[in-house]
């Protein structure tokens, strides 16, 4: 017994210093990454910004998709064009585009196009055909995809161009702000927020050396025109469940420049509703991320549950074992604290973590499960079998 002492005090102790270091590191280089609200983060561009189509996918989002494409409306000195595209809503999604870009026209400002799609071609995700029949109409020297629950700042795709262009970026993230409803969402999406610093470095991304440090945001992914098409489009990506990844692994795998950037309320979204919200949200997501492979997802459980519930139970060692968990405490303090600068929560957020964790464990083995146990993903009311979902993968990576 007192073996098994000194291995789960000097594994709490590595788990605590490990995020120290981390969390040390991550705060640093996120000095480096823009603030495209900050005092001089948007000083006017000598030279006119190039034109911008945005592009946006919506199936069933008839509540959300007027806020949406209104706001896109409101932005200023921006040439715009957008492009809404219904995926074969069984809601009033299409009507409300329809009579939205009908408004516009009538006010003097024929910008918003509405397409219909009624029927999804085989070997296609809805969402990745969506946005590639957009892009196929799209005029505009730079592609702006996100979603059809999204809302802009007016002054968001201006500033996002201008620092794209004053960057020579070729992609660019930013990332969205969080509305969050409750003190559910507010424990899921804070927890999500901090857990990122274990997954990429965005002061890293545009090193070409850092080929893990790669990014894509569903609710902004901002690029060239030839840059898309030099990735294949989403036509090299039609059965990606993780589109927006999959796309930025493709930028970075092609040497260009990928940054990321951040500027609180310029872009929002509600992504979760509640503190179950993430279990549905993610449902499809998660095991996608492993591959739809069953060995990855669980041989990376028992590493989270390491760095998230393991130094709670350690701390009833009490003594140095307690005091290693404090450090660790200290250290994702500090992380709520930083990422709090740029999303609607704060430091107190911290102690719902180890529910949190328990939650996203829970998530990630119901993901593979329901996989595995359908043969499938069934998606906005479309079902996607596995078996296509892994050979498209297999013979992108081939």
């Amino acid at each position: 017994m007192h073996t098994f002492c000194r291995i789960i005090l000097a594994l709490n102790w590595i788990v605590a210093l490990v995020w120290l270091l981390r969390v040390l590191t991550w705060r640093r280089g996120l000095d480096r990454v823009a603030d495209l609200t900050r005092d001089g983060a948007d000083s006017p561009n000598a030279c006119p910004l190039p034109s911008l189509t945005v592009v946006v996918p919506a199936r069933n989002e008839g509540a959300k998709i007027a806020a949406t494409l209104r706001s896109l409306l409101r932005s200023e000195q921006v040439t715009l064009e957008i492009i809404a595209v219904d995926d074969r809503s069984g809601d009033q999604t299409g009507t409300v585009m329809d009579t939205i870009a009908a408004q516009a026209a009538a006010a003097g400002h024929p910008v918003l196009t509405a397409l219909h799609v009624t029927e999804l071609p085989a070997g296609w995700l809805g969402k990745t055909h969506a946005m590639a029949l957009g892009a196929r109409h799209a005029t505009g020297e730079w592609l702006l995809f996100t979603d059809g629950d999204v809302v802009f700042r007016p002054d968001a795709l201006r500033r996002a161009l201008t620092y794209s262009v004053a960057s020579h970026a070729d992609h660019l993230v930013l990332l969205p702000t969080m509305l969050l409803e409750s003190w559910g969402e507010r424990a899921m999406t804070a927890f999500l927020q901090v857990m990122t610093l274990w997954a990429v470095r965005m002061w890293k991304l545009p090193d070409p050396k850092a080929r893990r440090d790669v990014l894509g945001v569903g609710a902004f992914n901002l690029i060239r025109r030839e840059v898309y098409d030099a990735t294949g489009g989403w036509e090299a990506f039609r059965m990606e469940v993780v589109e927006d990844l999959a796309l930025g692994i493709a930028v970075k795998r092609r040497g260009f420049v990928q940054r990321a950037a951040l500027g609180r309320d310029l872009v929002n979204v509600r992504w979760l509703e509640g503190f179950l919200g993430v279990v549905d949200n993610l449902a499809k997501n998660l095991f996608a991320f492993f591959h739809f492979r069953p060995e990855l997802l669980l041989a990376f459980l028992p590493l989270f549950a390491l760095v998230t519930l393991f130094p709670f139970a350690a701390a009833f060692a009490g003594g140095a074992s307690a005091l290693a968990t404090a450090v660790m405490l200290l250290a994702v303090g500090l992380a709520y604290q930083r990422q709090g600068r740029y999303q609607h929560f704060g430091p107190g957020q911290m102690v719902f973590f180890p529910a949190a964790g328990l939650l996203m464990l829970y998530t990630m083995i119901r993901s593979m499960a329901v996989v595995l146990w359908k043969k499938g993903i069934l998606w906005r009311g479309t079902f996607y079998p596995l078996s296509e979902l892994r050979a498209q993968r297999k013979s992108r990576n081939a």
